[in-house]
């Protein structure tokens, strides 16, 4: 008997293959990264680490090839250690590392991990606000880490960007052990200079920057990478804009070394303690096919074409902001420096995120309800909706189909507006399924990699 999970499997890539994918933490990964993911790694236990040694001095040859001691609590290890510190070397050149951890499961265990080598119970890490567009990990209440640490959080102005005025007077009055820069929904180009200035006068604080949604960007070149101006750790999926499995990644600044020995506590021996923090601190065993996939990934992104696809990224989302603000839409912060667009729905068009997200879906257009800064209509019914175009352009949609995209959404847009509630999208189900046929249309001149 067929397992009934093949069937749905099959009609999720159907739904990929005719629908477009604007939500900004989403993309497709290649066919040789699906490979990796369904490999036999998927049956190796390898709690531990691999050697370091060569690390940033070897080629890919040697690195492939050399057998070294390790750190594993498991035998059977020379083919899994060898993929993961060609994972580790191939993220370590694409970021400007000193080390990489690619074990995290995913962008939340990275972001604990930091916290857990770094801040004891109490301890005061600094962090924008979730409202303002920051992330559930960086001090929402309802997390484990927001259980554990204190969090101060810092806000946005007005036009979109971090309020760093704030931001400095939270440092210099809290003290914070960690002064942390990341988002999920912010639009602009963080000034890490100047917040580096700003730890500079904080006494063991450390530098964080959780670049989830723009590591992509910075692998491609067209966004500042925070490693190079004095942050001491970075992280980040490996999925979203970086196109890889889904998973986390530590890239870090400082002493290299075994985690077997507990070293001294110090900003210098960060890398060490991340490790000491990810196994045994917070996580078993890695999930070695996903590291071999990150590899693959890393080793992708690492290629000239990339920068392309980078660049293509921020023209699209540049070129569809613009568009929807000629069709009326009401954007946060006037439009974007990045591949994200935050739209608020309510103040443009007086109907919530929700009813639209839905609409949108109807008609293949895939994104996600937001809430924006200040928002009163809470997670469920929040003013905003959020999209981005790393997906699309992974499938050579360009400034072109933006357009027409822009144009769908203000159709779908008119027809939420008139009917109020998702109950009452049903009455207009002929018009939505005239817009459907469109989007399927054109999807499929652009098929999704990999499937």
């Amino acid at each position: 008997m067929k397992d009934p999970i093949f069937d749905l499997i099959n009609n999720e890539k159907k739904r990929q293959s005719e629908g477009l994918e604007l939500i900004p933490s989403e993309n497709y990964v290649s066919a040789n990264v699906l490979e990796a993911m369904g490999s036999v790694l998927t049956n190796k236990y390898s709690e531990g680490y691999p050697s370091f040694e060569g690390i940033g001095e070897w080629d890919e040859t040697k690195i492939a090839t050399k057998i070294l001691p390790n750190y594993r609590y498991y035998g059977g290890q020379a083919n899994v250690d060898r993929i993961e510190r060609l994972a580790i070397d191939r993220a370590c050149r694409l970021f400007h590392a000193d080390h990489a951890n690619v074990q995290p499961h995913s962008g939340a265990n990275a972001n604990e991990a930091v916290y857990f080598a770094w801040c004891e119970p109490g301890d005061k890490i600094l962090a924008m606000s979730l409202p303002a567009g920051g992330h559930l990990t960086h001090g929402s209440p309802v997390t484990r880490s927001a259980k554990i640490y204190n969090f101060i959080s810092y806000g946005v102005t007005a036009d979109g960007d971090i309020n760093y005025d704030e931001l400095e007077q939270k440092a210099l009055a809290e003290q914070p052990k960690i002064i942390l820069i990341g988002y999920s929904a912010f639009m602009k180009i963080p000034d890490f200079a100047r917040v580096a200035k700003i730890a500079a006068k904080i006494p063991n604080c450390l530098l964080m920057a959780d670049m989830a949604h723009v590591a992509g960007l910075i692998a491609g070149g067209v966004h500042p990478n925070p490693l190079d101006y004095g942050f001491h750790v970075m992280t980040t999926t490996t999925h979203k804009t970086l196109r890889g499995p889904r998973g986390g990644l530590i890239l870090s600044k400082g002493n290299v070394a075994s985690p077997l020995k507990k070293p001294e506590k110090t900003i210098e021996n960060i890398p060490i303690l991340i490790d000491r923090s990810v196994f045994p601190g917070t996580q078993g065993g890695p999930l070695e096919h996903i590291v071999a996939a990150k590899a693959v990934a890393f080793g992708e992104a690492l290629q000239p074409e990339f920068k392309t696809y980078a660049k293509d990224i921020v023209k699209n989302a540049k070129v569809l902001a613009e568009e929807l603000i000629k069709h009326g839409f009401v954007l946060q912060g006037g439009g974007t420096e990045n591949h994200l667009i935050l739209v608020n729905v309510k103040d443009g068009f007086g109907f919530d995120g929700k009813i639209y997200e839905k609409a949108l879906d109807m008609v293949g257009l895939t994104l996600n309800a937001n809430a924006i800064p200040t928002d009163k209509g809470g997670a469920f019914h929040p003013s905003g909706v959020r999209l981005g175009t790393p997906a699309i352009t992974t499938r050579g949609l360009g400034t072109s189909e933006m357009k027409t995209l822009a144009a769908w959404m203000k159709k779908v847009a008119d027809i939420c507006a008139e009917a109020e509630t998702e109950e009452k999208l049903a009455d207009f189900a002929a018009e939505l399924e005239t817009i459907r046929n469109e989007v399927r249309a054109l999807a499929l001149k652009f098929p999704v990699p990999g499937i």
